[in-house]
C-alpha cells in the first residue's frame, strides 16, 4: 500500500509554491546572457513603431521570464525571440556577432550607443529600473565570445542533423511550453554566482519538480553540483541547504542528507530569518522543527532509536513553547515509531481527534488513512473501511487537498486487492488515472508523478499480467520506467512488480532456472517475497526438504510481524508439499488453519483458494462428492476475481471431481471434457505448460474411456510434446491440482 506519511516532512521552502530566499547580499551579476538581453532591449528600443502591436505584445510578455529566469544558451534565447518577432531575432544575432567576432571597441561602442536610451522624457532605461541593473558592467568580451562561439558550434551541429534527417518538425516554431519547461542539464550555465531572483527561481523550480515530476528535475549529481556552486558564493543560504537535503534523500544518502538538514537549521537560526517574523519565538521554532525533521529522517532510514531520541527532544521543546501544531506532528511520528513495536491504534485515534480540534485537516486525514490501513491488516470489514475513507474524502475536497485525494484512491485500490476484489481494484485504479490534479503546476510538468500513481500503476500492471495480458502489462511497466526512472525515490515499487511478473511467467513456462535467477533481485527489494519465491522454485525442482525448511522459517517470521496474507500463502505452499510427499492427511490441519485465518481477516479470495485446496484434499482421500459440494462455495469468487491461472486450476479440479464422482455416467464425462477445455483455454492464455500437460493427459484418458480414438490420439500427441519439454512431476499427473 502507499505510504501515507511521506508528506509529514516539514518543508519550510514552499509557501504557495514560492521559495523564500532572502539572504543574498548580492543583487545581480552580469553575464554574457544578460549582455544578450541588453542587446535585445536596445534593438527593441530602436525598432520602436516599426513593430506591430501583436509583436510588441508578444515581446513584452517574453521579457519578464527572460529577465527573472536563469541564464540560458543563446540558441534557446534566439528561438524564443523568433517565436515573437523573427526580424528582431535576426538583428540581435547580427549585433552579437559583430561584438563577439570583432574587437573590444565594438562592445564599447555598443555601450556608448546606449546613452540614447537615457535621453528624452520617457527613457527606455533608467537607474531604478530592472534594466538599469544590467548597465553595471565590467569587461565581458572574453565571456561573450565564448558564449557566442558555443552557439555557433551547436548551430552547425543542428544544421547537419537537419540535413541528414530532413524533417519539417525541427523547423517549426518554438511552443510556449518549451520556454516554460525546465532547463536540461546541458543547458544549465551557473558557472558564476546567481542573482537573488535567479536563485529563488532555480530553487522553487527544482523543489516543485522534485515533488510533482522528478523526471523533469536535474539528476541528483547535477543538482548537487549546482547547489554546491550556489553555496560557494553564499554559504549561509539556508534554503539551498534544505534542497540539498531533499536531493540527498533521492539517493538514500543518509550522511549527506543529515549534514544538509543540520546546516539548514543552523543557517536559519544564524541569519535570524525566523526571528524577524516571529520574534524570539522564531529561534525555538527552528530548533523544535529541526529535531522533528531529524527524527523523520532517522525513521526513514530505519534508525528507530535515534529517531525516538530526536522526537523526544522535539516534544520537549514544543511543550515548553506550547506549540500545539508541532506537538501534533510529533504525535503522528510517534505513532509511526510505536507501530514498529506494538499496535498503537489508540495513539493514532487520539492524534486524529487532536488534529481536528486544532484545525489541521491535512494531519487528520493522514491519520485516518493510516488508521484505515491498520484496520485493513487487522481484518475489518471492507464496508466500514470505505465509510471511513469517505469521511476523509470529504475533508480532502473541502480543503482541496489534492495529494491526499490521490492517496485515498490508491489506498482503496490496495484494500480491494488485499481482499481479493480485483474488479473493484481495477475500477479505483482507473479512477485515479483519469483524474486531473487540483494543484497548479507549470506547463509540461506531470503533476501526478507521486507515490500514489506509482502504486496504482503497479497494481494495474499486475492485474493485467494475472489475466494473461502480458503485452499490456509490459506497456504499463515501460511507462512506469519512463515516469519513475531507476534513480527516483519510487522506482523500487515498479522494480519489485516487474521482477514478480517475470518470475510468474518463468514458472508458468517451466523455466525454473530463469525463475531462480530472478529470486536475488526480488530479495533485494523485498526479503519476504524473495524467500517465498525461492521456496516455490525449490518445490518445483522437487527439493522438498529444502523448500519445507525455508517455508517453516518464513512462517515463523511472518507470524511474528503479523503479515497474515503471507502466512496464509505459506501455509498453502506447505500443504502442497505434503501432497507431493503423499502425506495427504497431514495437509488437512494446515489448510484448516489457513481457512480460519483468511476468514478471520476477511481475505475472501485467499479463503476461496483455501477451499479449493481442501476440495482437492478430499478428492485425494476418496470423497469426491464432498469435494464437489464445497467447490460450489469457492468457485464463484475465483471465476469473478481470480487470476487466469487460478481459474484454470479451479475448472480442472471440477472436472476431476465430476469424473471420480460418476465415473460411469457419460453425461458426467462429457461435462468434464467441456470443463477441461475451458481449463485448457485458461492455461494456454498464461502459457502454463505444466498445467496444460496435465489437462491433456486427463483428456486423453477420458476420450479413451469414451472410445473417441481420434481425439485421444490428438491429446496424446500434444501431451508427448509438452512432456518432453518439461521435467516429470513428483506426484501422479492425474492427481495434481496446482
Amino acid at each position: 500500500m502507499a505510504s501515507v506519511h511521506e508528506s509529514l516532512y516539514f518543508n519550510p521552502m514552499m509557501t504557495n509554491g514560492v521559495v523564500h530566499a532572502n539572504v543574498f547580499g548580492i543583487k545581480d551579476w552580469v553575464t554574457p546572457y544578460k549582455m544578450a538581453l541588453l542587446v535585445l532591449l536596445s534593438e527593441l528600443g530602436r525598432a520602436g513603431s516599426q513593430l506591430g502591436l501583436l509583436e510588441r505584445r508578444r515581446l513584452n510578455r517574453l521579457l519578464l521570464p527572460l529577465l527573472q529566469g536563469p541564464d540560458m544558451p543563446l540558441s534557446r534565447l534566439r528561438k524564443a525571440i523568433e517565436e515573437s518577432c523573427p526580424h528582431l531575432a535576426s538583428s540581435v544575432h547580427i549585433r552579437l556577432k559583430l561584438m563577439a567576432e570583432g574587437e573590444l571597441k565594438d562592445m564599447e561602442q555598443f555601450f556608448d550607443d546606449l546613452s540614447d536610451s537615457f535621453s528624452g522624457t520617457e527613457p527606455e532605461v533608467h537607474k531604478t529600473s530592472v534594466v538599469g541593473l544590467f548597465l553595471q558592467v565590467y569587461k565581458l568580451y572574453t565571456a561573450l565570445q565564448q558564449y557566442f562561439q558555443n552557439d555557433e558550434k551547436k548551430s552547425g551541429i543542428d544544421e547537419n542533423d537537419m540535413e541528414l534527417t530532413n524533417t519539417e518538425e525541427q523547423e517549426g516554431k518554438m511552443e510556449k511550453e518549451e520556454l516554460d519547461a525546465p532547463l536540461r542539464e546541458e543547458e544549465v550555465s551557473c558557472s558564476g554566482p546567481l542573482s537573488q531572483k535567479q536563485a529563488e527561481y532555480f530553487l522553487s523550480q527544482q523543489a516543485s519538480l522534485l515533488k510533482n515530476d522528478e523526471t523533469k528535475a536535474l539528476t541528483p549529481a547535477s543538482l548537487q553540483k549546482e547547489l554546491n556552486n550556489l553555496l560557494k558564493f553564499n554559504p549561509d543560504f539556508a534554503e539551498a541547504h534544505y534542497l540539498s537535503y531533499l536531493n540527498s534523500l533521492r539517493v538514500q544518502d543518509v550522511f549527506s542528507s543529515t549534514h544538509s538538514l543540520l546546516h539548514y537549521f543552523d543557517r536559519l537560526i544564524l541569519t535570524g530569518a525566523e526571528s524577524k517574523s516571529n520574534g524570539d519565538e522564531g529561534y525555538g521554532r527552528s530548533l523544535r522543527y529541526a529535531a522533528l525533521n531529524l527524527a523523520a529522517l532517522h525513521c526513514r532510514f530505519g534508525h528507530y532509536q535515534q529517531a525516538e531520541l530526536a522526537l523526544q527532544e522535539a516534544i520537549r521543546i514544543a511543550q515548553e513553547s506550547n506549540d500545539h501544531v508541532c506537538l501534533q506532528h510529533c504525535l503522528s511520528w510517534l505513532y509511526i515509531l510505536e507501530q514498529k513495536i506494538f499496535d498503537s491504534c489508540v495513539l493514532l485515534e487520539h492524534s486524529v481527534n487532536k488534529s481536528l480540534h486544532f484545525g489541521l485537516p491535512y494531519l487528520a486525514s493522514l491519520g485516518i488513512q493510516s488508521l484505515v490501513q491498520r484496520r485493513a491488516f487487522a481484518g475489518k470489514a471492507a464496508n466500514k473501511l470505505m465509510d471511513a475513507l469517505k469521511d476523509s474524502d470529504l475533508l480532502h475536497w473541502k480543503h482541496s487537498l489534492s495529494e491526499l485525494i490521490d492517496i485515498s484512491i490508491a489506498q482503496k485500490t490496495a484494500i480491494w486487492r488485499l481482499y481479493g476484489r480485483s474488479t473493484m481494484a481495477l475500477q479505483q485504479a482507473q479512477t485515479l488515472l483519469s483524474m486531473n490534479s487540483l494543484e497548479a503546476v507549470n506547463v509540461g510538468v506531470q503533476q501526478n508523478n507521486t507515490e500514489s500513481f506509482a502504486v496504482v500503476l503497479c497494481h494495474l500492471a499486475e492485474l493485467h499480467a494475472e489475466q494473461g495480458y502480458f503485452a499490456a502489462a509490459s506497456e504499463i511497466l515501460k511507462h512506469l520506467k519512463e515516469r519513475f526512472p531507476p534513480n527516483s525515490q519510487h522506482a523500487q515499487l515498479w522494480m519489485l512488480f516487474d521482477q514478480k511478473i517475470q518470475f510468474e511467467r518463468a514458472m508458468n513456462d517451466g523455466r525454473y532456472h530463469i525463475a531462480d535467477s530472478l529470486v536475488a533481485g526480488i530479495t533485494a527489494l523485498s526479503s519476504i517475497e524473495g524467500v517465498y519465491r525461492k521456496a516455490i522454485v525449490l518445490k518445483a525442482q522437487n527439493q522438498m526438504s529444502e523448500a519445507h525448511k525455508l517455508l517453516q522459517k518464513l512462517l515463523i517470521h511472518c507470524q511474528k510481524i503479523k503479515n497474515t496474507e503471507m502466512v496464509i500463502s505459506v501455509l498453502l505452499s506447505i500443504a502442497e508439499l505434503y501432497w507431493r510427499s503423499s502425506c495427504h492427511t497431514i495437509a488437512l490441519p494446515v489448510l484448516l488453519q489457513a481457512l480460519a485465518l483468511s476468514r478471520e481477516y476477511s481475505l475472501q479470495y485467499l479463503a476461496s483458494e483455501t477451499v479449493l485446496n481442501l476440495a482437492f484434499s478430499q478428492l485425494i482421500l476418496g470423497i469426491p462428492e464432498q469435494a464437489l459440494n464445497i467447490l460450489h462455495m469457492a468457485i464463484e469468487p475465483v471465476l469473478a476475481h481470480g487470476a487466469v491461472l487460478d481459474k484454470g486450476c479451479a475448472m480442472f479440479l471440477v472436472a476431476k471431481c465430476q469424473v471420480y464422482d460418476c465415473p460411469t455416467f457419460l453425461t458426467a464425462l462429457e461435462s468434464a471434457i467441456l470443463n477441461l477445455n475451458e481449463a485448457k483455454t485458461y492455461f494456454a492464455k498464461v502459457d502454463c505448460k505444466e498445467q496444460l500437460r496435465d489437462v491433456l493427459y486427463f483428456q486423453a484418458r477420458l476420450f479413451h474411456t469414451l472410445g473417441k480414438t481420434q481425439e485421444r490420439n490428438k491429446c496424446a500427441m500434444l501431451f508427448r510434446q509438452l512432456h518432453q519439454e518439461l521435467p516429470a512431476h513428483g506426484v501422479p499427473l492425474i492427481n495434481a491440482f496446482k
